[in-house]
């Protein structure tokens, strides 16, 4: 079953998701106005809000609250997918030109920055303290992970725990925090809140995981962009720390710099794919998927939680 297949009965809400994603990301600036409806058009899962939808299942279901959730979430990570071109210097996503590759790095930091300003603007429709509390912390999380990916570009020396730190910060929290604030939203009970948090936290881990392993597995028209795009660009991933305990990869992988081509790296590529790391990697994404899983069977049985297990599920085993 396709993704979208799986939550088809949120299309109307997901419809007035869009619709209010326009109204939010759209400046009445022409620069920010063209930018901004090229980054709508590139779409992309819209998982955030489908799981703030789902959550607040689990509470009283509003459409015309919870959308203002939805909304602040999809809109920070759209900014924070911005900044993260620049950062990484990155041509393509979603096979699509970048902000920053369309304009300059200036306009694409200042593009992230207004759709993070506007999605805290939207946020101040919930009133709910603890909900804006969450939110700012997991801002600061996600600018925090920014930054250490920044530090530990072309570092071969890090450890598996500074890794997983890292995608904690960047993707599971995002995710965790939708989960969590879309139950909040809809007055859904802190019991039930805080295990939605670990939850999207458990499934965040496994997605980005399968992500950094589908960079090795993938092909470039599948991925949107060149295959073995992070080691390229000095992002260290799971897949690469296991290599790193071969020595003769290890020799190789060091000899990668800012300088480095694509055609330069496909023999390490290769040697990567054939090393066994990709099977240890995707055991890892597999224990995150499992203890999801685990918090799933202790929420109430209903629609909204079959849905969630049904697109974990998916977003554990895509094509590797």
């Amino acid at each position: 079953m396709k993704l979208k297949a799986m939550y088809s009965f949120l299309n109307n809400d997901l419809n007035i998701i869009e619709q209010e994603l326009e109204i939010t990301a759209v400046s009445e600036y022409p620069l920010l106005r063209e930018a901004n409806v090229e980054l709508l058009k590139a779409g992309g899962k819209r998982i955030r809000p489908v799981f703030v939808l789902l959550s607040s299942m689990f509470g009283n279901y509003d459409i015309n609250i919870v959308k203002h959730v939805a909304v602040a979430l999809e809109t920070i990570h759209m900014a924070s997918l911005v900044h993260d071109d620049v950062i990484d210097d990155a041509e393509l996503r979603r096979g699509q030109p970048t902000v920053k590759a369309r304009w300059d790095n200036r306009i694409a930091m200042y593009t992230g920055d207004y759709l993070l300003a506007r999605s805290l603007e939207v946020m101040t429709k919930i009133d709910n303290t603890t909900a804006h509390k969450i939110l700012s912390k997991a801002i600061v999380d996600v600018c925090l992970g920014e930054i250490e990916q920044i530090k530990d570009k072309y570092r071969f020396d890090q450890s598996i725990r500074t890794y997983l730190r890292r995608i904690k910060r960047k993707t599971a929290l995002l995710i965790a925090v939708s989960c969590q604030l879309g139950a909040i939203s809809s007055e859904a009970p802190e019991e039930i809140h805080k295990k939605l948090f670990w939850f999207g936290y458990y499934v965040g881990m496994s997605f980005q995981i399968t992500d950094d392993i589908l960079d090795f597995t993938s092909t470039a028209e599948e991925l949107g962009k060149p295959v073995g795009s992070d080691l390229l660009q000095g992002n260290i991933t799971l897949p690469v720390l296991y290599a790193l305990e071969n020595p003769t990869i290890k020799k190789e992988i060091e000899k990668i710099t800012m300088n480095t081509t694509a055609e330069d790296i496909k023999p390490i590529l290769e040697m990567i794919q054939s090393s066994g790391v990709i099977e240890k990697s995707v055991k890892i994404s597999d224990r995150y998927l499992q203890k999801a899983f685990q918090i799933l069977e202790e929420l109430p049985k209903n629609r909204a939680r079959s849905t969630l297990y049904s697109i974990s599920k998916y977003i554990g085993k895509r094509k590797f």
